[in-house]
């Protein structure tokens, strides 16, 4: 019995080794982050990233660069405009900057889409 166990331990800490010389990737890494596992992944980009967005009927909170703003706050120069679930909109005194929560994704409207679709009449 105890050959057993031996070689059952043998078998995980051999499969243990193994995983952990592939690199796992962590799932609740956010799509922008680096990862730490690939050596000269993603560059960090400049300027200010959106992190997170908290939206309830009282308030409206956002994650800026690790700092917490509300809609109508200061995030360094600028006035938090307006914060949606994808997005947050800043305005400086001399242009607008929009951050996206994930870069390259743009939400559509379905309703509008549907409406359209209803005024041309039932599809056959």
């Amino acid at each position: 019995m105890s050959r057993f166990l031996a070689l059952l331990l043998g078998v995980v800490l051999y499969a243990v080794a193994a995983a952990q010389s592939e690199g796992l990737v962590d799932p609740t890494r956010p799509p922008s982050a680096p990862d730490p596992a690939r050596k000269g992944d993603i560059a960090p980009t400049a300027g200010p990233q959106l992190q997170s967005v908290l939206i309830s009927p009282a308030r409206r909170i956002a994650v800026i660069s690790g700092q917490t703003v509300v809609q109508g706050g200061k995030y360094g120069d600028a006035t938090v405009a307006e914060i949606t679930e994808s997005a947050v909109h800043l305005r400086y005194a001399n242009r607008r900057q929009t951050l996206q929560l994930v870069p390259g994704i743009v939400k559509r409207d379905r309703r509008a889409s549907a409406d359209s679709n209803s005024a041309k009449g039932p599809s056959r």
